[in-house]
């Protein structure tokens, strides 16, 4: 999808607010009401804008650490690989996991209450998961950037 600079200027105002008003928006950038909506609904069709989300402070909700674990799996066949995937999937507190290159096949970002419960988590869920050869556990101390996706037109 081509974007222009109000696409753009759209897209960075939706990051930083999803529950601004249109006409909020359309002030933002430069345009009315109507093709604001009219751009929004284009990208969304378009799959630019997959959806939209509430940002949530996981220690508010008990959740005081994240944990990165590093897996190799035994074998590497699609099969393997999308069976690892949705046990994955099935695991709420998987946050994010990436299929990655490298001395280990995946990462994986977990948000747990405590250590207590890592472990709980670990003989509960991820060590029940068929294939795993071996993993290695990180505990985040300090998250130093949550980012945004840059925007910026190709040409400039």
């Amino acid at each position: 999808m081509n974007l222009d600079k109000f696409d753009l200027a759209i897209l960075a105002s939706l990051q930083r607010n999803a529950r601004a008003s249109l006409s909020e928006i359309g002030a933002e950038v430069g345009l009315s009401s109507t093709p604001c909506w009219n751009r929004i609904k284009r990208m969304e069709q378009a799959g630019v804008i997959r959806g939209y989300t509430v940002d949530l402070d996981p220690a508010q909700l008990g959740y005081q650490d994240t944990v990165i674990v590093h897996v190799t799996l035994d074998d590497h066949s699609e099969q393997t690989l999308y069976e690892f995937g949705r046990a994955l999937a099935d695991i709420p507190e998987v946050l994010e996991a990436y299929l990655v290159s490298g001395d280990y096949d995946y990462y994986i970002r977990i948000a747990v209450r405590d250590t207590r419960d890592y472990e709980r988590l670990l003989r509960e869920r991820l060590y029940l998961i068929p294939g795993i050869r071996h993993s290695k556990s990180s505990f985040v101390l300090r998250q130093l950037k949550q980012g945004r996706l840059p925007l910026q037109r190709k040409d400039t």
